[in-house]
């Protein structure tokens, strides 16, 4: 599976501010616009990575749940 994500970059007198559209929290901002990127890159990882914790948590809170694999989303 491989999903596309839209990263959004805007410049501003400070920088850069940039965002994923599709990833609610994914924001960022850079004094470049590579800076900005890597930013991005970081803040999609972290979300995922709370988003996925959340949910464990939440998961582990009830019975007759099954957990799968659906494979890796480049990004």
């Amino acid at each position: 599976m491989k999903e596309t994500l839209t990263a959004v970059f805007e410049k501003s007198p400070y920088g850069y501010i940039g965002y994923v559209e599709e990833l609610t929290g994914a924001n960022t901002q850079g004094r470049t616009l590579e800076e900005t990127k890597r930013n991005l890159t970081d803040a999609v990882e972290l979300v995922i990575q709370a988003n996925r914790q959340l949910a464990q948590e939440e998961i582990t809170q009830k019975t007759n749940i099954i957990t799968e694999n659906i494979g890796s989303i480049a990004v």
